[in-house]
């Protein structure tokens, strides 16, 4: 059974969908990121975003990172949707814009958009959940709440 659906780029988002000034993180197109005919291997944008991903809880600040290594909390991959609109070429330099676009309980959802030139090539639809130690979904930290409440992380990675 499957559903067609076009994911929303973040930067086409009103305010109260969460949109934001989102998170931004600089890729090159290495040649191990290609196939024969020099395009990148579509299961690479994934490794693109987990990337992304990690600056992006990086810029939530010290207080929000010390709480999950504190608390022997983890994020993982609980879905994701990919819709893939154009290619990208050995040595493009890529942009991956990442934004919050919610967070309940255990669990974040998150907008990431990989970009070359401004230009759209892949959205992202990633529900991360939160994980102790057992494995088992713990709720997110009060501190890396308070972070992404007050300032969601929306630095450029340089």
């Amino acid at each position: 059974m499957s559903r067609a659906r076009t994911l929303t780029p973040t930067h086409s988002r009103s305010p109260a969908e969460g949109a934001g000034t989102a998170h931004r993180f600089p890729i090159r197109v290495y040649y191990e990121d290609t196939d024969a005919a020099g395009i990148v291997y579509y299961a690479n944008y994934l490794k693109f975003a987990e990337r992304a991903r990690t600056e992006w809880l990086r810029a939530a600040g010290g207080e929000a990172a010390a709480a999950l290594r504190d608390g022997g909390l983890v994020f993982v991959v609980r879905r994701c949707e990919i819709d893939y609109r154009q290619p990208a070429r050995l040595d493009d330099l890529l942009e991956v814009e990442t934004s919050l676009i919610g967070a309940a309980g255990a669990t974040l959802d998150l907008d990431q958009i990989v970009l070359r030139d401004g230009a759209t090539l892949v959205d992202l639809r990633v529900k991360l959940a939160c994980l102790n130690a057992a494995g088992r979904p713990a709720r997110l930290p009060a501190a890396l709440r308070a972070a992404f409440g007050a300032h969601p992380p929306t630095q450029e990675c340089a």
